[in-house]
């Protein structure tokens, strides 16, 4: 084991804090996002010694999505801090997306001193490993401040083990502030060389290939597992003529112009429609079946007729809603590199009839949404699918997207293409989780600041964490932010208005304040902001794109129509037999309601 030379602060003594702060910048650990806490001093003043840059947030929710979406775009464990109760508190919603999402977060936070257990004493209510456990693959309390490289070098090694995930560690203050007796200091694993990943049976990648030769229509769909295989990935799609798709939560950095990006998986569905014939062979890379992929609807996998290889690094994802024909555990990775080997063995012969009905779906437009004459609905506003498209249009390629909110999220994934972005990140994930984007696009811009983020809001989940434009702010980064302001939550009147009916006056909690101006607020943070209408949108994007640091613009939009999406995951029916459960599959209803129950009801219901 290599040795780990401790430094020595200057002019006070060595604590517990700069050996978690050392330890964290001995694993890899680069930047930081968190609110300050007295808690946390000594471990704060160790991260400015060390090197760690500290991004302070205006809420500690964000301080973990901006660990996120750090993780998320770098590729690295994304690191954030968080004080006693209150502060822990704020962030276990954070903590709660990641761990559905899967992302590698390493989460710091304090509590009081040992002694002062249950004393009713200062931010010491909650014992916050209990609360974390749930919502994290690890939570651990350390009470002996020589432990500390251990169990951080474990907790640090738990994050990307397997199926990723957060983990947090409880630091009282205590042991934060207690000096160091270098001889009683248990090192663990913290200098021992990085996991290997688990590589794929070569048997498996066999049989892979073997269906995949004898399919006509095959297609791959990749999400956030295959953010580090593209380069192996892009080689597979030439040499097996297949078209990449990606999921509605994670784009991959498939560059726009590679002739094999055919856009987002949703797009399969309309094959259906225009009754084309669907993939008869899927390989799912890092990508789990469910919310983003159709769920159980068999739109977009086919039930029949379709082999499906999934691979992915947790073995209980494979199968978990869909049949599988084949599972490979193993880093997608090292999988697409053992199947480039054995696909140059034996080239494949591709379809090209197929290509060109695959790649033609990333072009296909809402005819409705295409006219022109309906740039500016009845109500004076912008119709929401012009105004997105313009935004996109006019954003330098190669950009970060990041879509939150609902209904706009919706006209956002629809019109991705036009963005020709580089990566694009559905931050509302599997919680369909509001107010995510927010930090989200924070740790993006800190992670890859050579690079504009877009960030996508409804004025629903702009709410929840406008504040962080401070935080864009101090730290002068390129982050536009895009509020589509229809004065409604969207999808809640969409949802209410396609069940119950459009004429109904009754719409409970859907509105929101029309008078809000947002472009005011980001002015009072300090950032370049306009309100714009369509013919000006050049000017004002031009304007924001530009800018030296981060800005906001306030597109004023109309709440109708609604997006296709949204309709199709209402799922309503005249099917009278039928029980419309909104975003979620229909079920049948538990008797059969025919003609001549109608006339005859009282004589009971069919069973069924």
């Amino acid at each position: 084991m290599a040795t780990f030379q401790l430094k020595h602060p200057e002019n006070r003594e060595l604590l517990g804090g700069d050996l978690l702060a050392q330890c964290l910048h001995a694993l890899g650990a680069k930047v930081a996002f968190g609110i300050h806490g007295g808690h946390l001093d000594a471990f704060l003043m160790g991260c400015a010694d060390v090197g760690i840059d500290l991004v302070d947030v205006r809420h500690e929710t964000v301080a973990i999505q901006a660990a996120e979406g750090y993780a998320k775009v770098s590729g690295r464990v994304g690191v954030g801090f968080i004080t006693a109760n209150s502060g822990f508190c704020n962030g276990l919603p954070g903590l709660a997306t990641a761990f559905a999402d899967r992302s590698p977060v390493f989460v710091v936070t304090s509590s009081p001193p040992l002694r002062d257990a249950e004393t009713n004493c200062l931010q010491g209510f909650h014992d916050q490993v209990v609360l974390a456990k749930n919502v994290t693959k690890f939570a651990h309390r350390i009470t002996n401040v020589g432990e500390i490289p251990r169990l951080v070098s474990l907790g640090w090694r738990t994050t990307t083990a397997g199926a990723p995930g957060p983990v947090v560690l409880d630091f009282p203050i205590d042991v934060l502030f207690t000096p160091i007796a270098n001889e009683n200091i248990a090192w663990g694993s913290l200098t021992s060389p990085p996991n290997a990943l688990p590589g794929p049976d070569p048997a498996a990648i066999d049989d892979a290939i073997e269906m995949w030769r004898a399919a006509a229509r095959p297609a791959i769909i990749a999400s956030t597992g295959a953010r580090g295989a593209v380069n192996e990935l892009l080689k597979l799609a030439e040499a097996t003529g297949t078209p990449i798709f990606h999921s509605t939560k994670f784009s991959t950095a498939i560059p726009y112009e590679h002739p094999f990006r055919a856009g987002g998986a949703r797009r399969l569905a309309a094959l259906r429609v225009n009754r084309s014939l669907p993939p008869d062979f899927i390989l799912l890379l890092g990508a789990r079946t469910g919310l983003m992929l159709g769920g159980r609807s068999g739109a977009i996998i086919p039930h029949e007729g379709c082999k499906t290889v999934h691979v992915d690094l947790d073995g209980s994802e494979i199968g978990r809603s869909l049949p599988v024909d084949l599972g490979i555990v193993s880093d997608v990775g090292l999988a697409v590199a053992a199947m480039n080997a054995a696909v140059a063995k034996n080239p494949f012969r591709s379809t090209e009839e197929w290509i060109r009905s695959a790649l033609g779906l990333k072009s296909i437009r809402a005819p409705h949404n295409e006219d022109e004459s309906v740039i500016v609905e009845d109500n004076g506003r912008l119709h929401p699918y012009h105004a997105m498209k313009k935004v996109y249009q006019c954003i330098p390629n190669d950009s970060t997207v990041i879509i939150d909110g609902g209904e706009c999220g919706g006209w956002a994934m629809q019109l991705l293409e036009e963005a020709h972005a580089g990566l694009a990140i559905a931050s509302t994930g599997y919680l369909g989780f509001l107010g995510n984007g927010w930090g989200y696009s924070l740790g993006a811009a800190i992670a890859d600041p050579s690079k504009l983020v877009l960030s996508i809001q409804g004025d629903g989940s702009a709410g929840f964490h406008i504040a962080e434009l401070d935080t864009y702010v101090k730290f002068g980064l390129k982050i536009v932010t895009i509020i589509m302001n229809n004065s409604v939550w969207g999808m809640s009147q969409a949802g209410q208005d396609i069940i119950y009916g459009y004429a109904t006056a009754k719409r409970p909690t859907v509105a929101l304040n029309p008078k809000a101006k947002y472009e005011v607020v980001a002015e009072g943070f300090g950032c370049t902001s306009a309100v714009k209408t369509l013919e000006a949108l050049d000017h004002a994007m031009d304007k924001l794109v530009h800018a030296q640091g981060p800005g906001l613009l306030n597109l004023v939009v109309s709440d109708h129509p609604y997006q296709d999406t949204t309709k199709a995951m209402v799922g309503q029916t005249d099917d009278p037999n039928v029980i419309v459960v909104p975003y979620y599959d229909n079920i049948p209803k538990p008797y059969y309601k025919d003609s001549k129950q109608a006339v005859n009801g009282a004589n009971g219901a069919k069973g069924g």
